[in-house]
């Protein structure tokens, strides 16, 4: 299965709660964190949803 390397590149001040709270259950807590994720619907909808704060690339 292929995985997700998701890193925070804007601030969450001045996002909607519900975007706050989609890079909290990522676990994402400041600019330049980067997690790792298996590439599961869950996980693309949240970053969808915050697609303007983050980058995301796909890793083995």
């Amino acid at each position: 299965m292929a995985r997700l390397k998701v890193t925070q590149l804007r601030s969450d001040i001045g996002a909607k709660h519900n975007q706050r709270e989609s890079l909290r259950s990522l676990g994402l807590k400041r600019i330049n964190d980067v997690v790792v994720k298996e590439d599961r619907p869950e996980i693309r909808g949240m970053i969808f949803k915050v697609n303007h704060l983050v980058k995301v690339e796909e890793v083995e």
